[in-house]
Parts: C-alpha cells; structure tokens; sequence
C-alpha cells in the first residue's frame, strides 16, 4: 500500500483511508476507524476493482465522497487514471461497530465519474478544493493541470479549464497542494527539482522555486496557519521551509531522513509540528517552531497578568523557542509512503508502509501539554 488519506470531512471520528496497490487481487480501499478510548483500530473494506491505487483524496465537504488515482491496463499499456466514488451510506460516518465476518459481506465502491485523461496523460494525484463546496478539483496529469467541475451530484466531471508545463524534455509532475489561503486561488506541484506556484483563475504561474532539491520533489504542503509558507521534501533526503514571496533561498531546512522522503506534512491546528515519512523506514516528528505562527509560545493576554508576573512575563517572551526533533518513529520495516494527521484529533498521526502496515501515533503528551498550557 502507498495511498493514505484522513476523511476530511469527518471532525468527530477519527477515520483514515487506505488503498492496496496489489497485483494479483483485487484492490481494495481500507476504511480505519481507530476508537481512542480503548486503542482499538476497527476497519471497513471496500473493493476498487479497476486497479493498484497511487493516490487517495477526499472530499472537504462530502464523507462519502473519494478521488482515486489507479493503474488500468488496456491494449498491454498501463495508464494512470482517476476516478470520483461514493462508499456506501451506511459507512461514510465512523463506525465503532465491528462487523463479525467482515470477509463475507466485502462492499463496492459506487463509480460516480471519471476525470477523462485520455488527451492528457498519467494521473499523478487529486487535490480538492480545500474550503470549497466538494464541487472543484484540481488534478495532475503528466504536464497538464486540469481543474475539474463536478456537477449533478458529481456524477458528471466537467474541464473548467487547464494549463500545461513548457519546456524541453518529458515534463511531468510529481505532486501538488491546493493552498488553503489566498481565497483558495493558488496551488502548488512540483516537477523533477521545481517547486511552482500557480493561479487557479488565470492558470498562470507566480512563482518558481528551480532545483528547490538537489532531486526530485516528492511532496509539498501549506502551512495551515501562515500564508506565504509552504513546506517540500524530496530525494536529496531534506525538508525544505519556504516563503514564496522571496524563493531565492529556503527559510530553513531539515537534514534528517537517511533517505528518500516521500511525505510532509503540517499539523492542521499547532504548525510548529510536522510530520515527514522516508523510504528510510521512519517516521519523523519535528517542532519547527521558528517559523509557527507562535514563535515565541503561546501569548498570554497582557490584562491577565499582575506587575510581578508581568515582568517574568516579558523576560519569558523574548526568546524564541528553539526547532528541534520532537521524536523518531521506528515501527516500519518498509518503505514509509504516506504520512497524515487526523482531521478530528490534531495529535494523532497515522503512517503507511510499502508492506501495507499503517501504525497510528500520537504527538508525545509532555509536548501536547507544553503547546498547550
């Protein structure tokens, strides 16, 4: 397996998706419910019987809604295609009701339409509008951005418009993030060593990050709280902090990972933390403080305080807290692929394997109550 996902849309439950990428059967999309109260993991199984899954997004607005993107092979060529599912009515909210013989009443995911690739190329990923209503998407493909309009309770995929890399050679992208701010007019993906910024209304590009890695970008993400930042990680084994108004140089970087990082992620809530996953088999956790929205801790309000405490205060309040490596995560023994927060706890994280093993962590409880006290 390589494709993990939070359910977006689910705040209550904490629920993730996961798909197979197998060869000889069909491929399935797990759905995890982990029980918190008593550390139990439940899981749900859908079959994807149209091929291996590369990618898994999922609806902001909709629960039961999901894009994949798979291999399909026709005439003895793989594509990459991707498609929009509906999972059925009685599994979209999380459940902590286990099935008894789960083997015996495997469900189907309902095909709602296909993001028509045929002109354009490999699917790369998915990526839906953030706030949006459910009804944008945004996909990848080869050298091509396609914004998508889902209509008729998205049974139906329209081309709003499109937009394709230039240049010399095979381009194709790797990866992209819709960028939560900014009205969600901007997006981001990376091609071979660039990092570009894109307007989603005119299609055009504004900025360039070139060789933003000595490698190939892998991943990319927003921070949740800060415009203007933005977080890549690649095969020159580094994590790299920019400020796309100034892409000369990146803000700071992370050495860490022994190889390949696959994955990088903010935390939803607390963007001092983030989560990064290698093919180095482990799981990092990093406090990336100095560039947080609360670089400087948590501000108490001046009226709280009495003259004594005021001063202590001030004193406390000059420095800035230092970056640092919260915890390493060694659970894996393959390949770590995907990484994600939970969209209902923001200090539980869920990591995927190669080997299809998914481990479910959260952020250290010593740390937890320093952020939040």
């Amino acid at each position: 397996a390589r494709a993990l996902t939070p359910q977006t849309a689910e705040t209550d439950a904490i629920r993730f998706l996961v798909g197979t990428q197998s060869l000889r059967y069909d491929n399935q999309i797990h759905i995890i419910d982990f029980d918190d109260e008593n550390n139990i993991i439940n899981k749900n199984v859908l079959l994807h019987q149209v091929g291996e899954i590369w990618h898994v997004s999922t609806s902001p607005a909709d629960k039961g809604v999901l894009a994949t993107c798979y291999n399909k092979t026709s005439d003895s060529k793989v594509m990459t295609c991707a498609a929009v599912w509906r999972m059925p009515k009685e599994l979209e909210s999380g459940s902590h009701e286990s099935p008894d013989d789960s083997s015996s009443n495997t469900q189907t995911l309902e095909l709602l339409c296909h993001l028509d690739n045929t002109a354009h190329g490999n699917m790369a990923c998915v990526m839906w509008e953030p706030m949006g209503d459910g009804k944008k998407i945004i996909s990848l493909a080869d050298n091509n951005i396609l914004l998508w309009d889902l209509q008729e309770s998205s049974a139906k995929a329209v081309l709003s418009s499109s937009a394709a890399l230039e240049g010399k050679g095979q381009l194709r992208f790797t990866s992209g993030r819709w960028s939560p701010h900014h009205n969600c007019t901007q997006i981001a993906t990376a091609n071979d060593t660039t990092v570009r910024g894109w307007d989603t209304r005119s299609m055009r590009q504004i900025y360039c990050i070139e060789n933003a890695h000595g490698q190939l970008v892998r991943d990319l993400d927003f921070n949740p709280n800060k415009q203007y930042y933005l977080a890549s990680c690649g095969d020159d084994c580094k994590v790299k902090f920019w400020d796309t108004r100034n892409v000369t140089e990146p803000v700071k970087t992370l050495e860490e990972h022994s190889h390949w990082v696959w994955n990088v992620r903010y935390n939803h809530s607390h963007d001092q933390l983030i989560l990064t996953g290698s093919s180095d088999s482990r799981v990092i956790l990093s406090n990336m403080v100095s560039i947080s929205s609360e670089p400087f801790g948590h501000m108490v309000d001046d009226d709280e305080l009495s003259d004594q405490e005021d001063q202590h205060q001030e004193e406390k309040i000059k420095e800035p807290l230092q970056d640092s490596v919260i915890a390493t995560y060694e659970e894996h023994e393959d390949s770590v692929y995907a990484v994600e927060w939970s969209s209902a706890d923001p200090w539980l994280f869920a990591s995927l394997s190669y080997d299809g093993r998914l481990v479910i962590n959260r952020v250290p409880r010593a740390l937890k109550y320093h952020i939040l006290l």
